[in-house]
Protein backbone atom coordinates (compact mmCIF):
# COMPACT_ATOMS: atom_id res chain seq x y z
CA UNK A 1 0.00 0.00 0.00
CA UNK A 2 1.20 3.53 -0.74
CA UNK A 3 2.33 5.79 2.07
CA UNK A 4 -0.48 7.51 3.98
CA UNK A 5 -0.86 11.26 3.39
CA UNK A 6 -1.83 13.74 6.11
CA UNK A 7 -3.47 16.83 4.59
CA UNK A 8 -3.44 19.92 6.79
CA UNK A 9 -3.85 23.69 6.90
CA UNK A 10 -2.18 25.65 9.71
CA UNK A 11 -5.38 27.58 10.41
CA UNK A 12 -7.27 24.45 11.47
CA UNK A 13 -7.37 23.71 15.21
CA UNK A 14 -8.52 20.16 14.53
CA UNK A 15 -5.51 19.68 12.24
CA UNK A 16 -3.36 20.95 15.13
CA UNK A 17 -4.82 18.28 17.40
CA UNK A 18 -4.09 15.59 14.81
CA UNK A 19 -0.60 16.92 14.10
CA UNK A 20 0.31 16.61 17.77
CA UNK A 21 -0.71 12.93 17.86
CA UNK A 22 -0.17 11.43 14.41
CA UNK A 23 3.55 10.65 14.50
CA UNK A 24 3.34 8.82 17.83
CA UNK A 25 0.32 6.78 16.73
CA UNK A 26 2.03 5.72 13.50
CA UNK A 27 5.20 4.85 15.45
CA UNK A 28 3.27 2.83 18.04
CA UNK A 29 1.63 0.87 15.22
CA UNK A 30 5.10 0.27 13.69
CA UNK A 31 4.04 2.01 10.47
CA UNK A 32 5.94 4.21 8.04
CA UNK A 33 5.35 7.85 8.98
CA UNK A 34 2.74 9.57 6.79
CA UNK A 35 3.61 12.25 4.29
CA UNK A 36 2.63 15.69 5.64
CA UNK A 37 0.98 17.64 2.81
CA UNK A 38 0.07 21.31 3.25
CA UNK A 39 -3.03 22.48 1.37
CA UNK A 40 -4.91 25.78 1.29
CA UNK A 41 -8.20 25.07 3.05
CA UNK A 42 -9.76 28.35 1.89
CA UNK A 43 -9.17 27.38 -1.75
CA UNK A 44 -10.56 23.90 -1.10
CA UNK A 45 -13.67 25.41 0.51
CA UNK A 46 -14.06 27.80 -2.41
CA UNK A 47 -13.88 24.89 -4.84
CA UNK A 48 -16.48 22.92 -2.85
CA UNK A 49 -18.75 25.87 -2.03
CA UNK A 50 -18.19 25.46 1.72
CA UNK A 51 -16.95 27.62 4.60
CA UNK A 52 -15.23 27.07 7.94
CA UNK A 53 -17.30 26.16 10.95
CA UNK A 54 -15.33 28.96 12.62
CA UNK A 55 -17.39 31.43 10.57
CA UNK A 56 -20.72 29.78 11.34
CA UNK A 57 -23.32 29.41 14.08
CA UNK A 58 -21.49 26.45 15.67
CA UNK A 59 -18.29 28.43 16.27
CA UNK A 60 -18.48 28.52 20.10
CA UNK A 61 -19.47 24.86 20.29
CA UNK A 62 -16.57 23.87 18.01
CA UNK A 63 -14.07 25.94 19.97
CA UNK A 64 -15.20 24.34 23.22
CA UNK A 65 -14.80 20.88 21.65
CA UNK A 66 -11.25 21.69 20.48
CA UNK A 67 -10.38 22.89 23.99
CA UNK A 68 -11.87 19.74 25.55
CA UNK A 69 -9.91 17.47 23.19
CA UNK A 70 -6.65 19.34 23.75
CA UNK A 71 -7.04 18.83 27.50
CA UNK A 72 -7.93 15.14 27.03
CA UNK A 73 -4.81 14.66 24.86
CA UNK A 74 -2.58 16.31 27.46
CA UNK A 75 -1.81 19.32 25.25
CA UNK A 76 -1.42 22.89 26.52
CA UNK A 77 -4.64 24.85 26.96
CA UNK A 78 -5.74 26.23 23.61
CA UNK A 79 -5.00 29.93 23.19
CA UNK A 80 -7.02 31.20 20.22
CA UNK A 81 -5.33 33.60 17.80
CA UNK A 82 -7.17 36.81 17.03
CA UNK A 83 -8.55 36.88 14.44
CA UNK A 84 -9.45 33.25 13.95
CA UNK A 85 -9.94 31.96 11.35
CA UNK A 86 -7.42 34.13 9.56
CA UNK A 87 -5.81 34.41 6.14
CA UNK A 88 -3.40 31.46 5.89
CA UNK A 89 -2.03 32.08 2.39
CA UNK A 90 1.49 33.17 3.43
CA UNK A 91 1.65 30.52 6.18
CA UNK A 92 0.68 27.75 3.78
CA UNK A 93 3.17 28.91 1.16
CA UNK A 94 5.79 28.80 3.91
CA UNK A 95 4.62 25.27 4.75
CA UNK A 96 5.10 24.23 1.12
CA UNK A 97 8.63 25.66 1.17
CA UNK A 98 9.32 23.85 4.45
CA UNK A 99 8.20 20.61 2.84
CA UNK A 100 10.44 21.24 -0.17
CA UNK A 101 13.40 21.58 2.21
CA UNK A 102 12.54 18.46 4.21
CA UNK A 103 11.15 20.32 7.23
CA UNK A 104 7.39 19.83 6.76
CA UNK A 105 6.80 18.18 10.14
CA UNK A 106 9.03 20.42 12.27
CA UNK A 107 7.72 23.60 10.65
CA UNK A 108 4.07 22.55 10.84
CA UNK A 109 4.33 21.63 14.51
CA UNK A 110 6.13 24.90 15.31
CA UNK A 111 3.52 26.94 13.41
CA UNK A 112 0.56 25.07 14.92
CA UNK A 113 2.00 25.69 18.39
CA UNK A 114 2.51 29.39 17.59
CA UNK A 115 -1.17 29.57 16.62
CA UNK A 116 -3.00 27.36 19.11
CA UNK A 117 -0.68 27.09 22.12
CA UNK A 118 0.70 30.66 22.04
CA UNK A 119 -2.33 32.34 20.43
CA UNK A 120 -0.29 34.08 17.72
CA UNK A 121 -2.05 35.06 14.49
CA UNK A 122 -0.44 33.25 11.53
CA UNK A 123 -1.97 35.88 9.22
CA UNK A 124 0.96 37.98 10.46
CA UNK A 125 4.10 36.92 8.55
CA UNK A 126 6.34 37.62 11.56
CA UNK A 127 4.60 34.85 13.53
CA UNK A 128 5.11 32.43 10.63
CA UNK A 129 8.77 33.43 10.43
CA UNK A 130 9.20 32.72 14.17
CA UNK A 131 8.03 29.16 13.52
CA UNK A 132 10.34 28.92 10.51
CA UNK A 133 13.36 30.12 12.48
CA UNK A 134 12.70 27.55 15.20
CA UNK A 135 13.27 24.76 12.68
CA UNK A 136 16.29 26.37 11.04
CA UNK A 137 14.55 27.91 8.04
CA UNK A 138 16.01 31.35 7.44
CA UNK A 139 13.25 34.01 7.56
CA UNK A 140 14.59 35.77 4.44
CA UNK A 141 14.58 32.49 2.51
CA UNK A 142 10.99 31.78 3.61
CA UNK A 143 9.80 35.26 2.65
CA UNK A 144 11.43 35.02 -0.76
CA UNK A 145 10.21 31.45 -1.39
CA UNK A 146 6.61 32.39 -0.57
CA UNK A 147 6.59 34.77 -3.53
CA UNK A 148 8.00 32.33 -6.10
CA UNK A 149 5.88 30.83 -8.85
CA UNK A 150 7.15 27.36 -7.92
CA UNK A 151 5.86 27.52 -4.35
CA UNK A 152 2.57 29.13 -5.40
CA UNK A 153 2.03 26.43 -8.04
CA UNK A 154 2.95 23.62 -5.62
CA UNK A 155 0.33 24.82 -3.12
CA UNK A 156 -2.35 25.07 -5.83
CA UNK A 157 -1.45 21.62 -7.19
CA UNK A 158 -1.47 20.01 -3.73
CA UNK A 159 -4.88 21.53 -2.97
CA UNK A 160 -6.30 20.42 -6.32
CA UNK A 161 -4.88 16.92 -5.87
CA UNK A 162 -6.42 16.69 -2.40
CA UNK A 163 -9.83 17.61 -3.80
CA UNK A 164 -9.45 15.04 -6.58
CA UNK A 165 -8.65 12.39 -3.95
CA UNK A 166 -11.89 13.18 -2.11
CA UNK A 167 -10.55 15.45 0.63
CA UNK A 168 -13.30 17.87 1.73
CA UNK A 169 -11.62 19.37 4.79
CA UNK A 170 -8.71 19.06 7.21
CA UNK A 171 -7.34 17.20 8.94
CA UNK A 172 -7.66 14.39 6.41
CA UNK A 173 -5.60 11.25 6.24
CA UNK A 174 -5.65 9.36 2.97
CA UNK A 175 -4.78 5.69 3.30
CA UNK A 176 -4.85 3.92 -0.05
CA UNK A 177 -8.16 5.03 -1.56
CA UNK A 178 -9.81 5.79 1.79
CA UNK A 179 -10.17 9.34 3.13
CA UNK A 180 -10.43 9.75 6.90
CA UNK A 181 -11.62 13.30 7.60
CA UNK A 182 -11.45 14.69 11.11
CA UNK A 183 -9.33 14.46 14.22
CA UNK A 184 -11.82 11.93 15.59
CA UNK A 185 -10.96 9.50 12.76
CA UNK A 186 -7.19 9.43 13.28
CA UNK A 187 -7.14 6.12 15.16
CA UNK A 188 -9.39 4.57 12.50
CA UNK A 189 -6.98 5.76 9.79
CA UNK A 190 -4.00 4.27 11.64
CA UNK A 191 -5.89 0.97 11.93
CA UNK A 192 -6.59 1.04 8.18
CA UNK A 193 -2.91 1.74 7.47
CA UNK A 194 -2.03 -1.32 9.57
Amino acid sequence: MSRAVFYFDLGSPYAYLTAERISALFAEADLEQPEWQPILLGALFQRLGRDSWGNGPRREEGMAEVERRAEAYGLPAVSWPDPWPGNMLFAMRAAIYAKQTGRAVSFALAAFRQAFAAGRDLSEPDNVLLAAASCELHPNAVQKAATTDGVKAALREATDEAAERGVIGVPSLVVGEQVFWGDDRLEEAVAAAS
